[in-house]
């Protein structure tokens, strides 16, 4: 279940082309200058199951979908159900806008689950003394559009060179783990032993 403030068909401002974007109640934020602070409180929104979000998403078959709020990220395990759910009836694309910095978001289980479904990433607090409205899809320069299908790709071929995958030993920390949680925890290994470089979309 997941509480909803409210689901927009066909918008267009919150990412690429024609979107459904699902705006999820709750935020732990509260950035001053928020444009939608009604949806702060977790309790202001109807509680939906994945199904009845499915069914709107269907709906339009060309419009790809948006996660948007209040903060997502702040209902992980609904919305990763719901993302795997877009991803293996649809193959939309799905956007995610959220107040946490992807660094962080690493370090929570179920967060860091629903970023596997994620394509692209709109990362870090809205901060009113950045806002740029030349900045599309973004509300402050300091938010990031973070490719990061892009970023998965990168960490599963660094695992595949380094044979990190299927290593059964104690230097990395998947060793007793398995399926989706497994590859999280590798991905974010490999991103602390690498430094990796953030793969950054740029809108002109």
């Amino acid at each position: 279940m997941i509480s909803v403030i409210k689901i927009v068909e066909d918008t267009t401002v919150d990412g690429p082309g024609f979107r459904t974007t699902v705006y999820a109640a709750g935020c732990p934020n509260a950035c001053p200058g928020c444009h939608n602070p009604q949806s702060w409180d977790i309790g202001a929104g109807i509680l939906m199951t994945t199904e009845e979000i499915m069914q709107v998403i269907r709906a339009d078959e060309f419009a790809d979908v948006t996660f948007s709020g209040g903060d997502p990220m702040f209902q992980p395990e609904g919305f990763a159900e719901l993302a795997e759910a877009v991803k293996r009836e649809t193959g939309k694309n799905i956007w995610c806008y959220t107040g946490y910095k992807f660094e962080r978001l690493l370090h929570d289980r179920w967060q860091a689950e629903l970023l596997q479904y994620i394509d692209v990433l709109v990362d870090g607090p809205y901060v009113e003394s950045l806002r740029d409205r030349d900045a599309l899809f973004r509300g402050s320069r300091n938010q990031r559009l973070i490719d990061v299908q892009a970023l998965c790709a990168r960490a599963k071929s660094f695992c595949t060179r380094n044979e990190i995958i299927g290593l059964h030993s104690n230097t990395h920390p998947a060793t007793f783990l398995s399926g989706a949680w497994r590859d999280v925890v590798v991905y974010r290994w490999v991103w602390e032993q690498s430094c990796f470089t953030l793969p950054i979309l740029c809108f002109l």
